[in-house]
């Protein structure tokens, strides 16, 4: 941090405690609360969450199921079948935007020759994305995705029809496992700039009670889950 950012910073903190009538900072709650920040602790779990691993995405699966997206369990060599039958199982165009993430480069997309991805951000006109996920939530069948130049946040918005390709490695009982695993994955200030969690397609009630599906977001969600 630069010595003008540190003065700015200190100033502001400074201007919050005449707010609330306090003092300087003692040193004992200084050091409790860098100890806070070093080691955060992990808040309750669901019990419901607190499965194997086979377990945990067979809940996943069914939470995202109940949550209007739809779901396939395949194997790795099988992804791109799966997204070029979903495409034309829903009459879908097979020119996709697809996130330039090192999840997705080991899928053999040559073999499926009509489907043409375009590897970037989300455009206005695109009808389909294909991203993959940071992690899932078994709880309640909620993707997260990090965003940074290999997932850029357009895809997850702009597109009528989103295709995520999900390892079961990735899938994990609940909430506060992603916390610790994007602390382990990026470090101390160096967190992405935007966390996303997606609970199905886009959806609202706000009109009479009645739900609309693509509100602010894409219509559909199609989960295609990887067997490890």
């Amino acid at each position: 941090m630069s010595e003008s950012a540190a003065t700015a910073r200190s100033q502001i903190l400074n201007s919050i405690r005449r707010a609330l009538r306090r003092g300087e900072i003692s040193g004992a709650e200084r050091q409790a609360v860098e100890a806070r920040l070093a080691a955060p602790p992990r808040g309750p779990a669901v019990a419901r969450a607190r499965l194997a691993q086979p377990e945990k995405v067979a809940l996943f699966c069914q939470w995202a199921e109940a949550n209007n997206a739809t779901v396939a369990r395949v194997g790795a060599a099988a992804v791109p079948a799966e997204i070029m039958a979903y495409l034309a199982r829903n009459n879908l165009p097979t020119d996709v935007a697809m996130a330039p993430s090192p999840q997705l480069a080991d899928y053999d997309w040559a073999s499926q020759k009509m489907l043409r991805p375009r590897r970037g951000r989300g455009e206005a006109s695109d009808q389909v994305a294909i991203t993959g996920a940071f992690a899932a939530i078994a709880e309640t069948g909620t993707l997260v995705m990090a965003s940074g130049p290999e997932h850029p946040v357009t895809l997850n918005l702009l597109p009528d029809t989103h295709i995520v390709v999900l390892r079961e490695a990735d899938i994990v009982g609940g909430y506060e496992e992603v916390w610790e695993r994007l602390r382990e994955r990026y470090g101390k200030n160096r967190m992405p700039r935007t966390i996303n969690t997606i609970t199905g397609p886009s959806r609202t009630g706000d009109i009479e009670q009645t739900i609309e599906l693509g509100a602010h977001g894409p219509r559909r969600m199609h989960i295609v889950v990887v067997r490890e």
